[in-house]
C-alpha cells in the first residue's frame, strides 16, 4: 500500500511511543492493537521486516482524515491569499500615487533652482529639505509582499526608479543654484566692471555669475589645502588626445559639454558610422554603453585580482552584453529609458556566469564589486536621463561618439573587421597543433569572430589572446 506524503505526519502521531513485542514482530496491528490474522501486515519502517506494521483499514482511515485536512488547509491558504492580495493591491496602489506625487514635487522643485529669477535662493533651499523629507516619508511606506503572493512584474520597482532620477535631478539644481549664490554672494563687490557689462546706472558692481570653469585639476589643488591629498588622474595617452582632438575639430567650443546632434553626426562621419543608418547608429551606441557602464576602471581592478577573468572571458561577455544593450536601445525608442533596465540588470548581475562556456562570476572574485555596480547603475542612469530629456535620437548619438572615441575596433564597431582580417592572416600563418580544436577551420574561425566570437569559446578566445592577435 502507498501512503502518499501529505499522510506521514498523521499516521506518525498515531504510531504508540512504547509498542508491544508482538507489535514490534508484527503479529498485531499497532494502530488498532488487533492481531493481523489472516490481513497483510503493512510495514511502516523503511524495511519490510522489522519495525513496526500496520493494517490496511487503519492506513486508509488515516490517509482519508489526512486528505480532508490537507484540502481544507489548501481552501483556507487560497482564501488568505485572496484576502491578502486584495489588501496588498491597496498598499501598492497607495505607495504608487505616493511615489508620483514626490517624483513631480522633485521635478518642479528642480525647475524652481534652475530659474535662477524666480525663487529666491534661502527658498529653494526650504524646498531642498521638504521634499527630501517627503521622499524619506513615501519610502518609508513601501508594502513588503506578503508569503502568500507569488512575486510578478510589479510597477513599483519602475516608479521608485523614476523617483530616484528625478530626485538625482532636483539634488544636482539645488546644489548648483546654493553653490553660485554662496561664491557670488562672497564676492566683494566691482564698480569698475561696470562699463565693460554696460551695468545701469544705479548698479552696485555686485555681479553675478553662473557658470564658472576651473579647469580639471584645481580641484586637487583645493583639497590640499584643507589637508586632503587625492592623487591626480595621469595623463591622457598620446592616442587618446589625438583622438580627443580630432573629436573637438568636428564641436564648437561653447558646445564642448555636451555637443549637439549635428556635431555628433559629423564626429561619427570621421569614424565611418552613418548616424542616418539606424542600424550602424544603435550598433555604435550599444558598444559605446557596454565600454562607459561595463569595461570601465572597476573592471579594471576586478581584472587585476588573483581570481580576475582572462581576457577571453570579458571578451566574450562583452559581446553577449553588446547584443543586449542594442535590444534594449531599439525597445527604448518606442516603449522610454525604462527599457534600459533590462541591460542594467544583466551587466551589474555579480553571481551571473559569464558567456563564452565561462564559469566565472564577479563575486567568484572575492574582489569588492560595490564600485562596479554603482558604475553601471550610475551609466545607465546617465544615459536614461539623456534621453528622457533630450530624445531618443540625442541619447544613442551620445553613447555612439562614446564609442567611436574609445572603442573604435570593438566588436559592433566598423573598425572590428579590420581587426579581424588583420588576425586570420596572423592566424593562417601559425601552428595550431596545441590550440583548441574551435580554432582548426579557418573559415569558420573569421565568420564567429566576425559575427559572434563568444561562439568560439573562452578557451580559443584566450589563446588567440596568449598569441598577441586580439590585442
Amino acid at each position: 500500500m502507498n501512503i502518499p506524503a501529505y499522510a506521514h505526519a498523521i499516521v506518525r502521531s498515531a504510531l504508540p511511543a512504547v509498542p508491544t513485542s508482538r507489535q514490534v514482530s508484527g503479529l498485531e496491528c499497532c494502530l488498532c492493537k488487533e492481531a493481523f490474522g489472516g490481513q497483510a501486515a503493512i510495514a511502516l519502517s523503511p524495511t519490510s521486516t522489522s519495525g513496526l506494521f500496520g493494517c490496511r483499514s487503519c492506513l486508509t482511515r488515516l490517509v482519508a482524515q489526512a486528505r480532508r485536512a490537507r484540502d481544507q488547509s489548501l481552501t483556507q491558504n487560497a482564501e488568505r491569499a485572496r484576502t491578502e492580495a486584495a489588501e496588498w493591491q491597496v498598499l501598492q496602489d497607495h505607495y504608487l500615487a505616493t511615489l508620483d506625487g514626490v517624483r513631480l514635487a522633485a521635478e518642479a522643485v528642480a525647475r524652481l533652482a534652475l530659474d535662477g529669477d524666480g525663487v529666491e535662493p534661502l527658498k529653494v533651499a526650504w524646498l531642498s529639505i521638504a521634499l527630501e523629507s517627503a521622499h524619506s516619508w513615501a519610502k518609508h511606506e513601501s508594502p513588503g509582499r506578503p508569503e502568500s503572493i507569488v512575486p510578478d512584474e510589479s510597477p513599483v520597482h519602475d516608479a521608485e526608479f523614476q523617483l530616484d532620477l528625478e530626485m538625482i535631478s532636483a539634488r544636482e539644481a539645488v546644489a548648483d543654484r546654493l553653490a553660485y549664490h554662496v561664491v557670488n554672494s562672497a564676492t566683494p563687490a566691482e564698480p569698475e566692471m561696470c562699463e565693460e557689462f554696460e551695468c545701469p546706472q544705479d548698479c552696485s558692481g555686485q555681479h553675478d555669475f553662473f557658470d564658472i570653469d576651473c579647469g580639471p585639476d584645481q580641484v586637487f589643488d583645493d583639497l590640499a589645502e584643507c589637508g586632503i591629498v587625492v592623487e591626480r588622474p595621469d595623463p591622457a595617452p598620446a592616442h587618446a588626445v589625438r583622438l580627443r582632438r580630432l573629436v573637438d575639430a568636428n564641436i564648437p567650443k561653447e558646445s564642448r559639454s555636451r555637443a549637439s546632434g549635428r556635431d555628433l553626426v559629423d564626429v561619427l562621419a570621421r569614424f565611418g558610422i552613418d548616424a542616418d543608418d539606424s542600424d550602424s547608429l544603435v550598433c555604435a551606441a550599444a558598444v559605446g554603453l557596454v565600454t562607459e557602464a561595463w569595461l570601465d576602471e572597476p573592471l579594471d581592478e576586478i581584472r587585476a585580482a588573483r581570481k580576475g577573468p582572462s581576457a577571453g572571458e570579458v571578451l566574450a561577455q562583452s559581446v553577449d552584453l553588446y547584443r543586449i544593450a542594442r535590444e534594449s536601445f531599439m525597445a527604448a525608442k518606442n516603449a522610454g529609458p525604462e527599457a534600459l533596465l533590462g541591460f542594467q540588470a544583466i551587466a551589474a548581475d555579480v553571481t551571473l556566469p559569464w558567456a563564452g562556456g565561462s564559469r566565472f562570476t564577479l563575486r567568484s572574485t572575492g574582489e569588492p564589486t560595490a564600485d562596479f555596480v554603482q558604475n553601471v547603475d550610475n551609466r545607465v542612469w546617465y544615459t536614461s536621463k539623456l534621453m528622457q530629456e533630450h530624445g531618443w535620437r540625442e541619447a544613442v548619438l551620445q553613447r555612439a561618439a562614446a564609442a567611436a572615441y574609445m572603442a573604435s575596433d570593438h566588436f559592433g564597431m566598423p573598425g572590428w573587421r579590420a581587426l579581424v582580417s588583420s588576425t586570420m592572416q596572423k592566424l593562417g600563418s601559425l601552428d595550431r597543433s596545441s590550440a583548441p580544436q574551435a580554432l582548426q577551420d579557418l573559415a569558420d574561425v573569421e565568420e564567429k569572430l566576425r559575427e559572434a566570437p563568444d561562439q568560439l569559446g573562452v578557451a580559443a578566445l584566450d589563446w588567440l589572446f596568449d598569441q598577441g592577435l586580439l590585442d
